[in-house]
């Protein structure tokens, strides 16, 4: 039968299946596939927050996005071309945002009596069958069907055949995206190399699902991709977290500071601690405390001995890392805690994205405590501010949040590998001896930068008091003096606003140096903000595009830029937080738009907010 190749430039996909249907597994695995063709690519895995919702209800289901194209792109997508729904409940969630005309890829055995009812469909209502999908070209598989017929000289037991329906998805997905299986091939022999049935009983049911597309007589045609023109280098796909915690052992290679995490797992931060692990290799210590407290200052004891302390958590974590936090700014110390956000308040929305910490990151302690915050932007940029991060915490003597959020951790995109020499030096000085004219340590004495010096407990001469009580200053003996206690608050604050000196200015992401409009961001937020205003320039409008990741301090020219425009626009996932912070520094009037449904702002919706003040 004679095929046909198309040839696109965008394609947007959504797996979506009950939880355990394997979408997460599915998306990662047409990810990696896709980056290796060198075509450009960004995700949004949508997790149910159930460890185990009931299977079929609209609460269990569990999405896997991924927008690939030709052209540069920075966003998973506002809307799907492809929905892959395994049962009725993934249909009824993601048909929303289908584009008329999209591709449905339904599993009919989905779609039975006891399916629609879970998913709250009216008793005799079946969305594949009542017309209600016309404009819409559905591909009705019975994957459970053929999955089987697949394995069916296996002695594995029905219910164990059925897991491998995600890889008959698969398997057609490649025939009709043109790709070759080999990728996932290997993949499946590294995952299951002791477990010869599973990997067999993978393998031919991904190939069944390409010879079905291959063999069936109703699909005619095959789209292609063709490969984005991007920078030269090396390339691999990488997720937010991960890149984070490469960023943390290129920082603690470059620095010569053996890196300790003490961490306590929470979603969606617990992949940093994962990847972690898997690199003693490289001198990595990782310690899964009892609980967020003990993990936070375990990593303090290990600065406190010389070497690289980090923590990692999320929203619920930071409030209860707090007291503990504030020991490391009064001991002043280098420590880098990671702050993976989610929905809150309180337990919130474990797997639902938001910006939702900023002003705790910056505020949330008692009594003066200034501590650095940056943030990271994509996936990509983690490993960037992880090791920003990690010079900034060594250079400067002090704690340092660096905020990420769920949307980026568990997003992925193209990442070009540095150059180990590329890399900015991290400069570490340990205090090893007395100065000549130093007749005892000094623990307190400032450099020019205020920072103190690194003492590493036992060496000798270099004996100091620590602790959570107030410091007198250089002696660092304890003291309840009002007006020492006056002036340490304002040497702590000095120290910090010092290091606006040492970070680059800002600069503009996208368009002219004046106009009518600047969208500022932080965070998430970037890629969608970035394509919006890649629009409206298209259309001639006088909008910008700047980008903040170092927050407190601000880049010391921030206030000069801001008032270059008519209007400084801030969106944020959160209901304002960076917008208060520009008010109070700036006192500029600036606008905010709010999103707070712990899903990430689309193209559409910012496009319009950005039109009002046009």
């Amino acid at each position: 039968m004679e095929r046909k190749q198309e040839f696109v430039q965008d394609v947007v996909i959504k797996f979506a299946g009950d939880s355990g249907d394997g979408m997460q597994l599915t998306g990662t695995q047409f990810t990696n596939n896709t980056a290796l063709l060198g075509v450009d690519l960004s995700t949004f895995p949508d997790f149910p927050a159930e460890i185990r919702a009931p299977i079929g209800t609209l609460p269990g289901v569990s999405g896997y996005q991924l927008h690939f194209s030709s052209n540069s792109i920075h966003t998973p997508g506002d809307a799907f071309d492809v929905l892959v729904a395994m049962n009725a409940a993934a249909l009824k969630v993601n048909i929303k945002h289908l584009k008329k005309g999209g591709k449905i890829i339904v599993n009919v055995d989905g779609f039975d009596a006891k399916n629609l009812r879970l998913a709250n469909y009216p008793e005799g209502v079946n969305p594949i069958e009542d017309n209600s999908l016309d404009g819409y070209e559905v591909i009705r598989m019975d994957v459970t069907k053929m999955t089987r017929e697949a394995l069916k000289d296996d002695k594995m037991g029905t219910k164990e055949k059925d897991r491998a329906k995600n890889m008959f998805v698969l398997g057609f997905l490649y025939w009709m995206y043109g790709r070759d299986m080999a990728s996932t091939e290997q993949f499946l022999n590294e995952k299951f190399a002791r477990k010869p049935e599973i990997l067999d009983s993978n393998i031919r049911v991904l190939r069944a699902g390409y010879n079905y597309g291959d063999t069936t007589e109703t699909f005619t045609t095959q789209y292609q991709v063709e490969k984005a023109k991007m920078k030269v280098g090396s390339y691999r796909s990488i997720m937010g977290n991960q890149a984070l915690a490469y960023g943390l052992i290129a920082a603690s290679v470059k620095s010569g500071l053996p890196l300790f995490l003490g961490t306590y797992p929470i979603t969606p931060a617990s992949d940093i601690l994962h990847e972690l692990s898997k690199h003693k290799n490289f001198g990595i210590r990782t310690f899964q405390a009892e609980d967020e407290i003990a993990g936070i200052s375990a990593a303090i004891g290990a600065a406190y001995g010389g070497h690289l302390g980090v923590t990692t958590t999320s929203g619920p974590g930071m409030a209860l890392k707090t007291e503990a936090m504030g020991l490391a700014l009064m001991l002043e110390l280098p420590l880098v805690i990671v702050d993976v956000q989610r929905g809150g308040p309180s337990t919130g929305l474990p797997t639902k994205t938001e910006q939702s910490d900023l002003l705790q990151a910056v505020y949330g302690r008692n009594g003066e405590s200034p501590m650095p915050v940056i943030a990271a932007s994509t996936p990509s940029d983690c490993f960037d501010m992880a090791y920003e991060a990690t010079r900034i915490a060594v250079e400067h003597m002090t704690p340092v949040i660096l905020l990420s959020d769920g949307y980026i951790a568990n997003g992925a995109e193209p990442w070009q590998f540095p150059n180990t020499d590329a890399l900015r030096p991290i400069h570490v000085e340990f205090k090893t001896e007395l100065g000549h004219s130093e007749p005892k340590f000094q623990p307190y004495l400032r450099n020019e930068k205020g920072v103190r010096p690194w003492a590493v407990p036992g060496t000798a001469g270099l004996e100091h008091r620590i602790g959570g009580l107030e410091k007198e200053n250089v002696t660092g003996n304890v003291s309840y003096d009002p007006e020492n206690h006056q002036t340490m608050v304002k040497l702590r604050q000095e120290k910090v606003d010092k290091i606006a000196q040492y970070i680059p200015e800002q600069a503009l992401d996208n368009g002219p140096e004046r106009g009518k409009v600047l969208v500022l961001g932080w965070g998430s937020t970037y890629g969608v903000i970035k394509t919006a205003v890649k629009d409206l320039l298209a259309e001639g409008h006088e909008v910008a595009h700047a980008h903040l990741k170092y927050i407190r301090p601000f880049p010391r020219n921030l206030g000069e830029l801001l008032a270059r425009y008519e209007t400084v626009l801030i969106p944020e996932i959160n209901n304002g937080q960076l917008i208060k912070l520009i008010r109070d520094q700036y006192m500029i009037d600036a606008k905010g738009y709010n999103k707070i449904m712990g899903v990430p702002i689309t193209k559409a919706e910012l496009t319009e907010a950005v039109r009002q003040y046009l």
